[in-house]
């Protein structure tokens, strides 16, 4: 336990200058927003059918110990990727590519989890920021599930990473009537 809050304080403290540079709107809705919640309930309801972690049982208290752990996890994912990406001048906000065929554009979804346009210079640079917040955030999610440790932790990183792989291909795919538009 002492040793994920030490983690989790050099986290902060770590992205605490870079959060100078984030649009503190934005984060608090990505964070925080109608989408955190619905998300954190969904997943809770999903893991209190399957009993996962079986700790925690099926009941209300089950299910409100998942949702509250899910939007935690949440909130601490975002806030790393949103120092770190400051930090190191990427734009995390998917772009839709003008590729025609499902495996290239499966493929240009993939990359863009990983490889994402720089907003400092022109160019393409590695998405740390979302790599090192969701293995931040599976990492100090740890601190607070009863079969804590660091394989799950990776291995809870390592999901949210394939979790961002399938939302982009859902963007990719969506209906391009139907996406927002943004002005970053």
């Amino acid at each position: 336990m002492r040793k994920t809050l030490t983690l989790l304080y050099v986290a902060i403290l770590a992205t605490n200058g870079a959060l100078a540079q984030v649009d503190r709107k934005e984060l608090r809705h990505k964070a925080i927003g109608k989408g955190a919640f619905a998300g954190s309930v969904a997943k809770a309801g999903v893991g209190t059918l399957v009993d996962s972690p079986h700790q925690w049982g099926r009941g209300p208290d089950g299910f409100a110990k998942r949702a509250a752990s899910g939007l935690g996890k949440h909130i601490v994912k975002e806030t790393i990727q949103a120092g770190v990406a400051a930090a190191h001048h990427e734009n995390l906000h998917y772009q839709p590519s003008n590729l025609t065929g499902t495996l290239p554009r499966v493929e240009y979804a993939v990359k863009s989890t990983f490889i994402v346009p720089r907003t400092n210079k022109p160019g393409k640079t590695v998405a740390l920021g979302r790599v090192s917040g969701n293995l931040g955030a599976g990492m100090i999610s740890q601190a607070w599930m009863p079969a804590a440790g660091v394989g799950a932790g990776l291995a809870s990183g390592g999901i949210g990473l394939g979790a961002d792989v399938g939302a982009n291909v859902a963007r990719e795919f969506w209906p391009r009537k139907h996406r927002k538009t943004r002005g970053k």
